[in-house]
């Protein structure tokens, strides 16, 4: 069950407040029975605002969201009161969320920072009372205008793992393992592909008290960036993390092979992902001795590179300390 509670995408119905009418009012009091024009100012209607929040993770929160919708801005009164502003409607979302129009698929804004803010959907302004309006040729306007229409669309919500570093292979590469042995993360582990469904995110413990994080990236597989097994869901996810993790089983066929299908589905989706800094890990090596991994090495592509096995701790120590320099060369 806990798989269905991370949630990255979301579509939701949104609609701001329309303006308030100005008002057409004119003084009238028993000193000045006939004074001039006093409507006040029709109130803005609500806006609809995205606001970061460093303690979500998911969207899960806004799961049965379907609509949000503003308040209504007040109609100016006499006296030139301003009408009420109508209620704005926040939307709290966790960082690393791209928010894209529905419609034309457009980005409208990406929330990164703790109280982050963007108005995603302007309320309507309020109408001008006919105190705007006077003029020396027109002393007593008798009109004044109208709120500004509400706007309405749909917006669609995608999380991007926020994340230091993010592990990529194919199904059963060990990744979570991998992160159940270096963090206190506990993923579904099982011998079959696609245990993981959904990213799992590991604070890794690192010398003299420091730390980064680690994410676990669903398997990736060949055709992910044409959306093969939900792999543009996996892959955006990538996007977001400082350095990447490739991680290869030793017992594969041809580990150079493997690394350049996977290196070729990152610059399928984003060849920007290919500036970002890599580590290259040969997994479950406990089976090997030094001349086996000797043997290994003459073939492997020219990238930082370390032999590790999660069950018995092998490479684990070098494994963080080449990590750690990448996320901080």
């Amino acid at each position: 069950m806990a798989s269905s509670n991370f949630v990255d995408y979301i579509k939701i119905y949104v609609r701001s407040g329309k303006g308030g009418a100005g008002s057409a009012h004119f003084h009238r009091s028993k000193a000045n029975p006939r004074g001039g024009p006093d409507g006040g100012d029709g109130g803005r209607g609500g806006h609809i605002i995205v606001k970061g929040n460093s303690q979500l993770w998911t969207l899960l929160h806004l799961r049965y969201t379907r609509h949000v919708i503003a308040g209504e801005g007040g109609s100016g009164s006499s006296a030139l009161k301003t009408g009420a502003q109508g209620k704005d409607q926040i939307i709290e979302v966790p960082l690393g969320t791209v928010i894209r129009d529905a419609e034309t698929g457009d980005i409208v804004c990406e929330v990164t920072a703790h109280e982050e803010e963007h108005i995603i959907l302007a309320g309507g302004r309020g109408g001008l009372g006919n105190d705007h309006f006077k003029s020396p040729t027109n002393q007593a306007p008798k009109f004044a205008q109208p709120g500004e229409p509400l706007k309405e669309a749909y917006f669609v919500f995608e999380l991007k793992i926020l994340a230091d570093v993010g592990l990529v292979g194919f199904p059963n590469a060990g990744k979570s393992t991998l992160l159940s042995v270096l963090s206190a993360a506990k993923p579904e582990i099982a011998d079959y592909p696609f245990t993981t469904l959904r990213p799992n995110l590991g604070i890794v413990s690192y010398r003299n008290h420091q730390s980064f994080v680690m994410a676990d990236i669903p398997g990736i597989i060949e055709g992910a960036h044409e959306g093969k097994g939900l792999g543009l869901r996996f892959l955006r996810h990538i996007e977001r993390n400082s350095v990447l993790l490739f991680m290869v089983p030793a017992d594969t066929k041809d580990i150079a092979k493997e690394y350049k299908i996977l290196r070729n589905e990152l610059k399928q989706f984003n060849p920007e992902l290919l500036d970002k800094g890599k580590v290259l890990a040969i997994t479950k090596c406990d089976l090997l001795d030094e001349e086996m991994m000797t043997m290994l090495k003459k073939g492997l592509p020219r990238i930082p590179h370390v032999f590790i096995s999660s069950h018995t701790q092998l490479g684990l120590q070098t494994l963080k300390d080449l990590l750690w320099k990448q996320l901080n060369s």
